[in-house]
């Protein structure tokens, strides 16, 4: 037969009210209180075993920064790199590789001091009481522990253990070459004097600064230098505010003091690069100028050398009137005729380098150094491009040549070159015409001083050639004081707001605070949704209350928990709160029962085996025999019958025998022992009980029996497992339909609610059998089964210590 509790009705899960959903989660508080302790000691165990991760940080500020000494013009000759990388530039060097190799070689930050730890090998850089320099000219032993062990602050024992391969790597951090290394031991160790320390694969210098424990043991690591430039790219570098030039540098790692010393490192190693390109143009500058003042004091030594030796010899030392004039014209004109020419000279040759060479440089673009470029648009321009050169070298480094911002960079730099050129050219053409209306009035100044007198024409000629040589002394002497004050004065353009410091911050990582609460937060979720769950997809009929919302038969009475060790419970434990509970169902069932009528059949099935329906039946006709009544219990259960093993009878001679003939009525009814009580056994299991329950015979049984009898109890067997009960309900005046507690699943009594419902069987009613009281359950067993709940405890023979009463629920 199909098994009706294997489905779940979802609708009566609704039925539960909140207050008996709750008491069922409560109940559970034992779960709740062990999860919690779990879940505490998890995560206390976690936060002591994870790493402890610290966040420091700098703000630096990127402002072009300007020598307010010098003139505009000036400003432009000595800082012809264009302004200062900006606020994106110094973002993309921070993170660059170049950068961080050198701020890395600077720091030798590959160098890792470690100490045994509780759970790992901890980072003490900044707490040993020694520092190690390494020699950088030589191979170095990397990826290999060197532990050292000090006997005083001058001895000190190095081990390495090899391992049996015993083959290491090496580098040579200067010139980054690597080479492997075979060690002749397994396990090397010697002692050295501190100081310089050196053996076939290492070489570095102990600088003890603190005083080293003797029965502490330090370990140094030198690790891959490319490894590390790698770790130290991780530093974020973000723009603290949009629209600002203010940037945040931020580096995460678990040793505060190595962070607070990079970050400082790599800010110092951008402002000295900063610095160093702002002053180079400035520096070449002044090489150009000074190497053009030697050779013009030399030349002016000479030609004033000339000019005396011209005056003794020709006894002519000072020009007439009119040669005087024209010397003062002359000296304007040459001067203003060299300016043009200078002027033309650098624009061809600037012209040249800016066609020949894809990219600008401040330390190749030729140097202005003996001319004024009045036209700023030049300079800016330059300027502009040597920025932009820089920007995309350094993208260069990171993206592809597709890379969309680098193409719209390139697309910029052609645009602003090709208008740099034609500037150029424009005043080019602008400079050639002034120098050609200059040498036209140098022409008619020639005229002239072709009128005056021969010696006075050559003491002319030398006079000119000293005031010009002269005025181009003074000027390169001045402009190389210029680029002398500029390079002494120049500032960095990266400002630091606030450096990296250690003022106690805590951890990033764990978040002892987060995990904890998560811990217990999921302490209480779990078991929660296991209980739900539990709750949910549980379709065992635990209460009166979930009897009464989800079937319409009524329920007639309780019967609690069988404790004691014998099922005929009412003869031996007559004041147990058991035999109160089948008082109370016997009280009840006379209320099904027609009043005058001198005979009762009561029938008592369920669902399935094991409900407790032969115990029900044995104690229920207790009752009524010990109140006096005429009493027989009746095996109908041909299947599995159980009464002879409950009262010691004998077991091959009962109802089977009847039915086929073999025996009469009174052969097989067998005495029970007990006042009032007989017991007709089932007898032997026949091969076709359901056919010999529907025959003829079973009628005249049940005639027979209620001349005899005022109580007849039925134990039948399951209806919900075979269909032999279903012939016996038109005998019975009653039927008691037996439901476990925690056994019985809710679609079990399907069967005899279809047949209620349709009226098949009126007179029957559910008995909750098993029955405990639990949280898990809530309330519900109402008004029912007032023997059970009066007598529970009340009884001399129930009363229990209150440590047995917890051992019993525990068991």
């Amino acid at each position: 037969m199909e098994n009706q509790g294997s489905t779940f009705d979802f609708s009566e899960f609704s039925a539960l009210d909140i207050k008996t959903l709750l008491l069922k989660v409560l109940s559970y508080w034992k779960w709740f209180v062990l999860s919690l302790i779990v879940a505490y000691i998890i995560t206390h165990y976690y936060n002591a075993y994870q790493q402890r991760i610290y966040s420091l940080d700098s703000l630096i500020t990127v402002k072009d920064e300007k020598n307010p000494i010098f003139s505009s013009s000036t400003s432009i000759a000595f800082n012809w790199g264009g302004p200062s990388d900006r606020v994106e530039t110094i973002k993309t060097i921070l993170q660059s590789r170049t950068h961080n190799e050198k701020v890395v070689q600077n720091t030798q930050y590959y160098i890792n001091y470690l100490q045994d730890g509780k759970f790992r090998m901890e980072d003490v850089y900044g707490k040993t009481p020694f520092k190690v320099k390494i020699d950088t000219s030589k191979f170095q032993l990397i990826n290999t522990m060197l532990k050292l062990e000090f006997f005083s602050k001058d001895r000190v024992k190095i081990s390495v253990d090899f391992g049996e391969s015993r083959n290491r790597g090496m580098i040579n951090y200067h010139s980054l070459k690597k080479q492997r290394y075979s060690s002749p031991v397994s396990n090397y160790s010697k002692e050295f004097t501190v100081g310089k320390i050196q053996s076939d694969f290492f070489a570095f210098d102990i600088e003890i600064i603190g005083t080293p424990q003797i029965d502490k043991l330090y370990y140094i690591v030198f690790k891959d230098f490319n490894a590390t430039v790698s770790r130290y790219r991780s530093i974020k570098v973000n723009t603290a505010k949009k629209g600002t030039s203010i940037i945040k540098l931020v580096l995460v790692g678990s040793n505060k003091k190595r962070l607070v010393d990079y970050i400082n490192a790599t800010v110092g190693v951008l402002a000295k690069d900063q610095i160093e390109s702002k002053i180079r143009y400035a520096v070449k500058t002044k090489k150009y100028i000074d190497d053009l003042f030697d050779e013009m004091a030399g030349n002016l030594k000479t030609i004033e050398k000339d000019l005396g030796d011209f005056k003794q010899q020709q006894n002519i030392y000072n020009l007439s009137a009119e040669g005087s004039a024209i010397f003062g014209d002359a000296l304007q004109l040459d001067t203003q005729s060299q300016h043009f020419q200078d002027r033309l000279d650098y624009f061809s040759t600037l012209e040249t380098y800016i066609r020949n060479h894809q990219g600008i440089d401040a330390n190749t673009v030729p140097v202005p150094a003996v001319i004024v470029m009045e036209d700023s648009k030049i300079s800016q321009s330059i300027g502009v491009l040597v920025t932009k050169y820089k920007m995309r070298e350094t993208l260069l480094q990171t993206v592809t040549p597709d890379y969309p911002p680098l193409k719209q960079l390139n697309a910029e730099i052609d645009l602003e070159r090709n208008a740099l050129l034609e500037n150029i050219n424009t005043l080019r053409l602008e400079t050639q015409s002034s120098l050609d209306k200059v040498k036209r009035r140098l022409s008619t100044n020639q005229y002239k001083l072709k009128r005056l007198p021969r010696k006075e024409q050559k003491l002319l000629s030398f006079e000119r050639r000293y005031a010009i040589t002269e005025q181009n002394y003074n000027y390169l002497k001045q402009k190389s004081y210029e680029a002398g004050t500029a390079i002494a004065s120049n500032v960095s353009d990266v400002k630091v707001i606030d450096s990296a410091l250690d003022i106690g911050q805590g951890p990033i990582y764990p978040n002892t605070s987060v995990n904890t609460l998560t811990g217990l937060f999921l302490a209480i979720v779990f078991p929660m949704i296991f209980i739900l769950l539990k709750v949910f997809f549980d379709n065992k009929i635990h209460t009166v209350d979930e009897i009464e919302n989800t079937h319409k038969i009524p329920i007639l009475g309780v019967i609690g928990r069988k404790r004691e060790s014998t099922n005929l419970i009412v003869y031996k434990h007559p004041k147990s709160s058991m035999a109160e509970s089948y008082r109370a169902l016997r009280s009840n069932v006379q209320f099904m029962l027609k009043r005058h009528a001198k005979s009762h059949i009561i029938l008592l099935t369920s669902s399935i085996s094991g409900e407790g329906k032969t115990i029900t039946a044995i104690n229920l006709a207790s009752v009524f025999a010990v109140s006096g009544k005429k009493t027989i219990l009746v095996g109908v259960d041909l299947r599995k019958p159980k009464l002879a093993e409950e009262f010691g009878l004998k077991k091959n001679l009962g109802l089977v025998h009847y039915l086929i003939g073999q025996k009469k009525l009174n052969e097989i009814i067998q005495p029970s022992g007990y006042d009032n009580l007989d017991i007709l056994l089932s007898g032997t299991v026949p091969p076709n009980p359901s056919e010999l329950l529907l025959s003829d015979e079973t009628a005249t049984l049940m005639e027979s029996l209620r001349e005899k009898y005022e109580y007849i109890i039925l134990d039948a067997p399951p209806i919900g497992a075979v269909s032999d009960a279903l012939g016996l309900l038109k005998y019975s005046d009653a039927v008691l339909y037996l439901i476990r507690q925690d056994h019985t699943e809710k679609g079990l009594p399907k069967m005899i609610e279809t047949k209620y419902q349709r009226k098949e069987v009126l007179n029957v009613s559910y008995v909750l059998n098993d029955f405990i009281f639990s949280n898990r359950h809530g309330y519900g067993y109402g008004s029912y089964g007032y023997g059970y709940g009066y007598s529970y405890g009340y009884y001399q023979n129930d009363k229990k210590s209150f440590f047995k009463r917890i051992f019993s629920r525990k068991s």
